[in-house]
């Protein structure tokens, strides 16, 4: 019945007044548990959960207990998986974990806020001290219908935040100045803070910004951004140069975050969770320097924004040598339609279907193929779902990881 709901125009506007009450109900129920936290909200199309994780990293090392909440894990030490796809949860969920955080003795949580969240008002009535903008791009315009209803609702955030931190070599920052007068910006080619003296490499990022040297385990020039974000909350905080350089540097990865999958075969594997065409586009230009073949396996999720499957399909066959197009999570839409519209984008840029450019709807399989195909040096790329546990297909969740299904085929193949 709610699938039928969600196609009727309007749907999402109509729902608003439930979101709100349940957002003031949530509140009352648990004591509004978000006003005894110092609260960092970090939002973005791309970057948010790998951004949240080195705060959070930098400043429990710096003596601050630490809460977390992202589309990943949550918790305060030892993080708990978030089974449910969904990156910032219903306000009732949210309310009660953010209890629960609190009871564990945090000073801080580091929560990662969706437009969609912002839009159904879930974070009501929990201050944020500070937020953080990755990026905006191309996402989430089957809820938002236009990128300038999308920004609107990331600008909530900045419009509630004591100070806000901006990427400024993203366009939309400009508009997010506009919303407060307590703000900070970073970035490579602009910003107050820049990233300079950049080295990038398979097995992490190098740069300088003033006195901090920034090193990290995690490659790709995004991270040079989701890092300095995370450095200058550091500094917002009052903490030291040594907390903010060792915070970052441990961090060894993000689940489902440019996570090499190394089985001892004489190939690179990496497992992503690239899923939007931008995010798609940093991970190729993060791996521009292999010398092999790039396989890539990637699909789309049911009833979602269909405009993109054309453009992640041209992305993957420009980058790509061979393009395995496979099932996400399908949900009630048909995989065969949700496939075509990547193959469309594939063969606009050349790619020739059952030569280089191949259809294999079960994710598992498609998986295999790639791994069966790549040789002496090549780099597989397993894009889209990360660090999710189940696919959901037309009968509900099945279990499913790429990264231990890519592990156990690749102990199969040996």
């Amino acid at each position: 019945m709610k699938q039928l709901l969600e196609k009727l125009p309007f749907y999402n506007s109509l729902t608003l007044p439930y979101h709100y009450a349940q957002a003031v109900a949530a509140g009352i129920k648990y004591q509004f548990p978000g006003r005894k936290l110092r609260i960092i909200g970090v939002t973005g199309t791309n970057g948010k959960t790998t951004t949240c994780f080195m705060i959070w990293n930098m400043l429990n090392l710096a003596g601050h207990k630490t809460g977390l909440m992202t589309t990943v894990a949550w918790g305060v030490k030892n993080l708990k998986p978030e089974l449910g796809h969904m990156t910032t949860v219903d306000a009732l969920t949210l309310n009660n974990r953010i209890a629960t955080i609190k009871k564990q003795g945090a000073e801080f949580l580091v929560l990662e806020i969706t437009s969609h969240a912002l839009a159904e008002f879930r974070t009501l009535g929990i201050p944020i001290e500070i937020a953080v903008f990755t990026n905006l791009t191309h996402d989430h315009l089957d809820y938002h219908k236009t990128i300038e209803k999308y920004r609107a609702a990331k600008g909530k955030l900045f419009k509630k935040a004591q100070f806000s931190i901006f990427n400024a070599d993203d366009p939309a920052t400009k508009y997010f100045k506009k919303l407060t007068p307590n703000y900070l910006t970073y970035g490579i080619k602009n910003g107050e803070k820049r990233a300079k003296n950049l080295k990038l490499s398979v097995s992490g990022v190098k740069y300088s910004c003033g006195d901090i040297n920034i090193t990290t385990k995690i490659p790709g020039e995004f991270n040079v951004y989701n890092s300095l974000a995370a450095a200058l909350v550091g500094k917002k905080l009052g903490l030291s140069k040594e907390s903010i350089e060792q915070g970052i540097s441990s961090l060894d990865s993000v689940e489902g975050r440019m996570n090499i999958i190394d089985e001892g075969q004489n190939f690179t594997v990496i497992v992503d969770y690239a899923h939007a065409p931008d995010a798609l586009e940093k991970v190729f230009s993060s791996v521009k320097g292999h010398k092999g073949r790039i396989i890539s396996v990637h699909g789309g999720a049911g009833r979602r924004d269909p405009s993109t499957r054309p453009i992640r399909g041209e992305i993957l066959g420009k980058n790509s040598d061979i393009v395995i197009i496979t099932e996400d999570d399908s949900r009630d839409e048909d995989p065969e339609k949700i496939a075509a519209g990547f193959i469309e984008g594939a063969e606009k840029v050349g790619k020739k279907l059952g030569k280089d450019l191949i259809k294999e709807l079960n994710r598992e399989k498609a998986i295999e193929t790639a791994l069966k195909k790549a040789k002496k040096g090549d780099l597989v790329l397993i894009l889209g779902k990360g660090h999710e546990k189940t696919i959901l297909r037309a009968d509900g969740p099945h279990d499913f990881e790429d990264i231990k299904i890519t592990q156990k085929l690749l102990k199969k193949l040996k």
